[in-house]
């Protein structure tokens, strides 16, 4: 089955025409991403030079994509839409909500028990509202859309910040809130600051233990956590034709650790590979008529500095394996280092687990690549030290690689393999020999590392690299292994060196699956009832914001003043937590409950300025808000890195939070603050940040007068009479501001169909 082939056929058939009018209208030549981006502007925008990093502009994207975590809250708000069915083709994937804790068939069973509420509740809205759906155990998200709905010179946007996967096969996909969502569902244009644009040149080619996902871990060392916010990064140079289409997944997945509204990849022959190979040769056809349009222009490839925001060059021969972390994914080790560094900073060196999955590296490649390292071991009389946890992408990636012998691979040295799903990389770890939170380390092929993120435990220092190197150093057992350099004694006392991984970027004999777990949606499912019991612990109807009251904040206690990081996982944890997803006041009693309070370097301690006790987070933002009160959240750099879990932007809303006020701001949960019509500010001088007290009354001043460009006044009531007042900043057009007045842009949504 090909998936939107007659949508493909109506967007390719006008293609090559929209470009020559955009290449027109523009006056230069065009990279990929301005392609795409200007072929799917919103009916009625203007085809003009927008600024990069300043001009808001709408689109349409072709598709929407959730998966079920983030899915509850995106539909509870599309209920509320006024809507009868979706506008565009859309999607919900099962994948967030199982459990890794013994094997696929135990877990698996759990979870449909556990979540049946839930899944029954995603699959009545997705049936009543003409979602497809795909159950528990097809996949992950991304790894189930590369397989059958990313396609060149489309656009998507999906509730998950790892969206960007489709870049791999030439899809401008980007991660977004559920709010988001549900206006694209709703028909209406979805709005986007025009990003700057990274290009990064590819030359050379990967060889022996060097693998795609070392070119992302590098260039997340350059960048860094924030270089790429508001940017999408695009890729080209000669080096892009040598990748696979899942190695290039992988590079774009993990881009948005890099904070990148997206990443994407030139049209190659090896997409088409993939995508023959995925049963799509209809839109193999289609799409090579059109491979000038799926590729910069020529002019951009000879002068790439002209046509780019930042140009950076990668040789892939000169590459060697990264390990990034801990607790970040932008420290990183050339694995050469590696060592030195786990000496230098007391890294635990003895390795404990190592994690191969996530919807980052669970491709048939990456599965492959990493059992011929095991599998060598074997042949050497080598065991594998640490205990090893494998997650295959999807029902297609994991019958394939049974097939052909891959599973039984890992099987036999010992490793659990877990469901087709997201697992340990979200939190979704039962690990229990972590319960007195020892100091130890773990090594995955994920693409985030925060604290507590993996298993819980604050002192289990995670670390991202290859699925190849998590093969290498679990069989090694030790942090500090280089298996480019490095021997191992095996069961003979002999010395002996582990071979350089090898394998197919696709099944010879073709991908294999009895039943890839999809179901369509019902023709038609106006009759369809969706049932949330009023008792749910798990689902709550959603009840509309209050609209702004048309005064200025005054007075307002701080909530906390955070140090340091402070990622969506720290504004609401996953884990746990998940399943309070689709109930809004439950998991609102998990807000910032990971944020470190600069005042006593605490996490979930912040001051009771009415008795002067320290109390949890959410405690206090309950009890102001029962007496009427606002609160104030005061941060530093990228609040909100991370997921796009907007639970992260209504917990505060919900607990009338009046305002975050930050020194900068990932993209995704600033936008999900602003739909949420939250106030998200940004200090002009980020030395103000010093001038919050503890126990200060905050007022905001200048709401009556909000304005695009227009600074807001701050200003600091100290309990010892003095007063500070400093400007504070805001990036809200004025359609921005009508969802601030409106109480969020779902109202403001509403207003339009009423």
């Amino acid at each position: 089955m090909v998936f939107d082939i007659d949508l493909i056929k109506r967007i390719y058939q006008s293609y090559p025409q929209k470009i020559d009018l955009i290449r027109q209208k523009i006056g230069k030549p065009l990279t990929l991403t301005e392609k795409i981006l200007y072929a799917h502007l919103a009916e009625g925008e203007e085809i003009k030079v927008y600024k990069r990093g300043e001009d808001y502009v709408n689109f349409s994207p072709d598709r929407v994509a959730m998966q079920d975590a983030t899915a509850q809250m995106a539909l509870l708000q599309l209920m509320n839409s006024g809507r009868q069915s979706v506008a565009v083709p859309s999607t919900v994937h099962c994948d967030h909500l199982i459990q890794a804790y013994k094997n696929a068939h135990d877990d698996l069973i759990v979870a449909e028990s556990h979540n049946q509420e839930v899944y029954q509740f995603l699959r009545d809205v997705s049936n009543k509202y003409g979602i497809g759906f795909w159950k528990p155990d097809a996949g992950i998200i991304h790894q189930v859309v590369l397989e059958n709905y990313a396609f060149p010179g489309g656009m998507m946007i999906g509730t998950d910040s790892h969206t960007p996967n489709a870049g791999g096969l030439s899809m401008l996909a980007i991660g977004v809130g559920g709010a988001d969502a549900v206006d694209v569902m709703a028909g209406m244009p979805w709005e986007l600051k025009m990003p700057k644009i990274i290009g990064v040149k590819l030359i050379g080619n990967l060889s022996g233990w060097v693998s795609p996902k070392d070119i992302i871990l590098k260039l997340a060392g350059i960048l860094t956590v924030k270089g790429g916010t508001n940017s999408v990064i695009e890729y080209f140079g000669e080096g892009t034709s040598t990748l696979s289409a899942t190695g290039k997944a992988t590079i774009c997945n993990m881009g948005a650790e890099v904070g990148a509204t997206t990443s994407i990849f030139p049209y190659s022959k090896k997409s088409a590979d993939y995508l023959t190979m995925t049963g799509r040769q209809k839109v193999v056809d289609l799409a090579n008529m059109l491979t000038d349009c799926f590729n910069p222009d020529q002019a951009v490839l000879v002068q790439p500095e002209t046509y780019y925001d930042q140009v950076i060059e990668i040789n892939l021969s000169e590459l060697e394996p990264y390990v990034n972390g801990p607790f970040t994914p932008d420290l990183a080790y050339p694995i050469s280092q590696l060592a030195t560094a786990v000496k230098e900073h007391n890294y635990p060196d003895n390795m404990e687990v190592g994690l191969i999955g996530s919807c980052t590296n669970s491709s048939y490649q990456d599965l492959m690549r990493a059992a011929s390292v095991i599998d060598n071991a074997n042949q050497l009389g080598l065991k594998v030290k640490a205990k090893l946890i494998i997650n295959p992408g999807s029902k297609q990636v994991k019958y394939t690689s049974k097939k052909d012998g891959i599973l039984s691979c890992f099987e036999q040295a010992g490793a659990a393999i877990m469901a087709n799903a997201c697992g340990p990389c979200i939190g979704q770890w039962r690990r229990d020999e972590v319960a007195d939170e020892h100091k130890n380390s773990i090594v995955t092929s994920f693409n985030r590392n925060f604290v507590k993120r993996n298993d819980g435990s604050p002192n289990t220092y995670a670390f991202i690299c290859s699925p190849e190197i998590v093969a290498a150093l679990s069989i090694a057992g030790k942090l500090s292994f280089n298996p480019l350099t490095d021997s191992l004694i095996n069961d003979k006392g002999q010395k002996v060196k582990l071979s350089e991984p090898v394998g197919d970027e696709l099944p010879k004999q073709g991908f294999v699956v009895d039943d890839a777990g999809y179901i369509a949606p019902i023709a038609n499912g106006s009759a369809v009832e969706v049932h949330i019991s009023s008792h749910s612990e798990r689902l709550q109807q959603l009840s509309p914001f209050l609209p702004w009251d048309g005064k200025d904040i005054t007075s307002q206690p701080l909530l906390i003043k955070v140090t340091g990081k402070c990622t969506t996982d720290h504004i609401s944890m996953a884990g746990k937590w998940l399943k309070f997803r689709g109930h809004l006041d439950n998991i609102s009693n998990n807000m910032l409950i990971g944020a470190v309070n600069a005042f006593n370097q605490k996490t979930n301690s912040v001051l009771d300025p009415q008795t002067g006790n320290y109390v949890e987070v959410p405690i206090l933002a309950r009890q102001l808000k029962a007496q009427g009160l606002g609160s104030i959240v005061v941060a530093e750099e990228n609040y909100g890195e991370g997921s796009s879990r907007e639970h992260a932007a209504m917990e505060p809303r919900f607990l009338n939070v009046k305002a975050i006020v930050v020194k900068s701001f990932a993209r995704i949960h600033e936008t999900n603050l602003k739909k949420q019509g939250m106030l998200a500010l940004t200090f002009v001088n980020k030395d103000d940040y010093d001038k919050i007290r503890e126990d200060d009354k905050i007022s905001i001043i200048g709401l009556v007068d909000f304005a695009p460009d227009k600074e807001l006044t701050m200003i600091l009531h100290h309990q010892d009479g003095c007063v500070d007042s400093f400007a504070v900043a805001h990036t809200y057009n004025q359609s921005q501001i009508e969802w601030f007045k409106a109480g969020s842009a779902l109202n403001k949504l509403k207003e339009g169909f009423n």
